[in-house]
C-alpha cells in the first residue's frame, strides 16, 4: 500500500525534519548572536577543568568524574537499545500490530503504511541518538587515556598546552553525549505523530522550545554563564 500523507501531515513532518536536522546549527548561530548557551559556556568551563587537572599531582578525582560521565553515557546507550528493540518489534509486527494499535481511540493512523512510517521516524531518531552515544563513549575513553598520559610534573608554562589538548577530546565527547540525549526529545516528538498531525506539530514546537529554554533561560543556564564569566575574568 502506497503511503499517502495529508497536507497537515506533510507540514508537520516537514517542520519536524527542519527542527531535528537544523537544531544544532541554529543553536550555534543563536550562541554567537545572543551571547552563549549552556553548550558553548561549558566548553570554556571544561577547558578550565582540564588546565586545572594538569596542575594536580593526584588526578584520581578527574578520572572518577569522567568515569561517572562514562557510566551515564553507557546507561543512555543501553536504554536506547531497549527502545530500538521495542519499536523494531512493533514496526515488523505486521498486520496484527497495526490492527491492535489502530483499535485504540487515541491512535490516529489512517493506514498501515502511515503507521509504519510513524514508527520508522521514531526508530530513526533513536538510531541517530545511539550512534552519537556510542561515539561519545569512545571519545570519553580517549580522554581518560589522555589524562593518564599527562606527566606527573608539568612545567607551569605548559599547563595550558596539555589542558587545551585534553579539552579538545573532552568537549566533542560531551557534545556527542548531549546530541544522543537530545535524540530522546525528538523521538518523543516523533511519537506524537501517532496521535495525529496537530499533536505532532505541538510536540515538535514543544521539544524545540523546551530545549532552547534550557539552553538559554533556565536556572542552570544562568549559573553556567555566571561561572564562565568568573573563569574568564582577568
Amino acid at each position: 500500500m502506497a503511503l499517502a500523507l495529508r497536507p497537515l501531515d506533510l507540514a508537520a513532518l516537514g517542520l519536524f525534519l527542519v527542527a531535528w536536522l537544523f537544531y544544532e546549527p541554529l543553536l550555534k548561530q543563536l550562541a554567537r548572536r545572543a551571547g552563549g548557551t549552556i553548550n558553548t559556556d561549558m566548553t570554556v568551563i571544561r577547558a578550565a577543568w582540564m588546565r586545572n587537572m594538569v596542575g594536580r599531582e593526584n588526578r584520581f578525582m578527574d578520572g572518577q568524574l569522567l568515569g561517572q560521565t562514562l557510566n551515564s553515557a553507557s546507561f543512555f546507550t543501553s536504554s536506547n537499545l531497549i527502545l530500538i528493540a521495542a519499536i523494531s518489534g512493533a514496526l515488523f509486527g505486521g498486520e496484527r500490530t497495526f490492527r491492535t494499535a489502530s483499535s485504540l481511540v487515541v491512535i490516529q493512523t489512517s493506514s498501515r503504511a502511515l503507521f509504519e512510517a510513524q514508527l520508522a521516524l521514531v526508530l530513526i531518531c533513536l538510531a541517530r541518538g545511539l550512534l552519537d552515544l556510542i561515539w561519545a563513549i569512545r571519545q570519553l575513553n580517549y580522554c581518560i587515556a589522555a589524562i593518564g598520559s599527562v606527566p606527573v610534573q608539568v612545567e607551569p608554562e605548559h599547563h595550558h598546552t596539555f589542558g587545551d589538548i585534553t579539552a579538545r577530546l573532552l568537549n566533542p565527547a560531551l557534545s556527542s553525549f548531549n546530541a544522543g540525549v537530545r535524540a530522546y526529545y525528538f523521538a518523543l516528538a516523533a511519537a506524537a505523530w501517532l496521535f495525529g498531525a496537530p499533536a505532532f506539530l505541538v510536540a515538535t514546537f514543544g521539544a524545540v522550545g523546551l530545549l532552547v529554554w534550557r539552553q538559554r533561560r533556565s536556572p542552570a543556564a544562568r549559573a553556567v554563564a555566571d561561572l564562565r564569566r568568573l573563569l574568564e575574568r582577568p
